[in-house]
């Protein structure tokens, strides 16, 4: 059984990956970190961190005599029985999950060592692939590693706490003494443990995320409705949260979900019904209306403005949430680019993502802060949810805007305030 002190493995040092690598670290193992990409390990050799993620950067610090980094795979077979894969498996133009990362580390492991190994995927993975690789870990004839399914349940902005503090565990194996070895890791976790299959835990992660986007798609379209009769979704969710049976969490209207894992995962999980022979009709609905709820923010701009044609709009917040700098399916990009299809010029701040954002929101005037970036401008949307933008300086904007319109796409800012410094106000849902 794998205690603190021994050597865990990390393949794949993205986003999942580090957080896992430094987390196992600060459970007080010694962790081997590998990734393809020489740039990204020399700038973690150096003290540096290639993502922006709250606390990481000081517990990698904290944990630096833990942690090695490393591009070659032979280091991490050397040294670890347990080594965890946590590649990218972004969408492919079909929608289903891109697993060429997944099997050109199957690919190479033949010959990388004699002693027994557990394979463990923390990369988000279609249900099947855990089959998958175990026929192809059979016809390489490599009998010395044994596969074991973990999926991650990290948020961005809180995955260190996501990481430590877990809902559940879950462990998927065939073997039970190796996935009882990769639950091991978690012991002094206080979260309850699920040992089930392979394709279970592969489906729990997808279905997970599946349920949520769908609360989103249902409390948008809630939303939508609110502002037909002129009821307010902020105190409608509210009173559905009080039910235990439903919870308030994720009723939360806006201009819908985004990042790196609920679109895709979505459109995996739909997909990989549709490659079943079944048509899931739900998802079908969940993925159209956010696709839609994007929409209806230009609508309201134009409702203001009439055509957007050489009107200056500004957009609060690029990641796709706060305490991030993803900007992987952001609303922003989608936002940004149909603003610029109607001729409108767009500007935009984010406290975090500006330096990544000249790669993903091309065409926009990114800005040093708030009050530059409203210069001139006829609305603001605000897209992203930062604490900073809670209290904006409304009497300077107001000064500095050519028009006063305020599309608030989290209903994140207090209305009353909004008004009572002379602007109009719209928010989602919000009467």
């Amino acid at each position: 059984m794998s205690k603190a002190g021994d050597s865990i493995g990390i393949i794949g040092i993205g986003y999942v990956g580090l957080v896992t690598a430094t987390c196992l670290a600060e459970l007080g193992n010694n962790v081997v970190c590998m990734d393809i990409d020489a740039e990204k390990i020399d700038l973690l050799r150096q003290g540096g961190v290639p993502i922006y993620e709250p606390g990481l950067a000081e517990l990698i610090g904290k944990n630096k005599g833990r942690m090695t980094f490393t591009t070659a795979l032979e280091d991490v077979f050397s040294r670890c029985e347990i080594v965890f894969t946590a590649v990218d498996t972004p969408p492919t133009f079909t929608g289903d999950a891109d697993l060429s990362r997944v099997f050109a580390v199957v690919s190479a492991l033949p010959g990388l060592s004699s002693n027994r190994h557990i394979l463990v995927m923390k990369s988000t993975v279609p249900v099947g692939t855990g089959m998958k690789i175990s026929i192809e870990l059979a016809r390489q004839e490599i009998n010395n590693i044994d596969y074991v399914s973990n999926p991650e349940f990290l948020r961005e902005g809180s995955a260190i706490s996501d990481f430590l503090n877990p809902d559940r565990i879950v462990i998927g194996s065939r073997e039970a003494a190796a996935g009882q070895k990769v639950a091991a890791l978690y012991q002094h976790m206080r979260a309850p443990v699920l040992e089930t299959s392979i394709p279970t835990a592969e489906m729990i992660k997808y279905a997970s995320n599946a349920f949520l986007a769908t609360k989103i798609s249902f409390i948008n379209e809630i939303a939508n409705v609110c502002e037909e009769i002129g009821a307010d979704v902020t105190e409608v969710a509210k009173g559905m949260g009080y039910d235990k049976r439903i919870g308030s969490h994720f009723l939360k209207a806006g201009i819908g979900f985004s990042g790196s894992c609920f679109p895709k995962d979505v459109t995996a999980l739909k997909q990989i019904a549709g490659n079943s022979g079944y048509h899931f009709q739900l998802l079908t609905a969940v993925i159209e209306v956010n696709e839609l709820q994007k929409r209806r923010v230009v609508n309201k701009l134009k409702k203001y403005l009439g055509t957007l044609t050489d009107k200056t709009i500004t957009l609060l917040g690029l990641a796709f949430k706060p305490n991030t700098n993803d900007l992987r399916e952001a609303s922003s990009i989608v936002l940004a680019s149909r603003l610029l299809g109607e001729g409108a010029y767009v500007k935009a701040y984010d406290p975090v993502a500006i330096p990544d954002a000249a790669r993903a929101v091309r065409g926009v005037l990114l800005c040093d802060d708030t009050l530059s970036a409203v210069e001139d401008s006829d609305a603001v949307v605000l897209v992203t949810e930062w604490d900073e933008f809670a209290h904006l300086p409304l009497a300077e904007m107001k000064q500095r805007m050519h028009q006063h319109l305020i599309i608030d796409g989290r209903n994140f800012l207090d209305p009353a305030e909004v008004k009572a410094a002379g602007f109009t106000y719209e928010g989602i849902g919000r009467s």
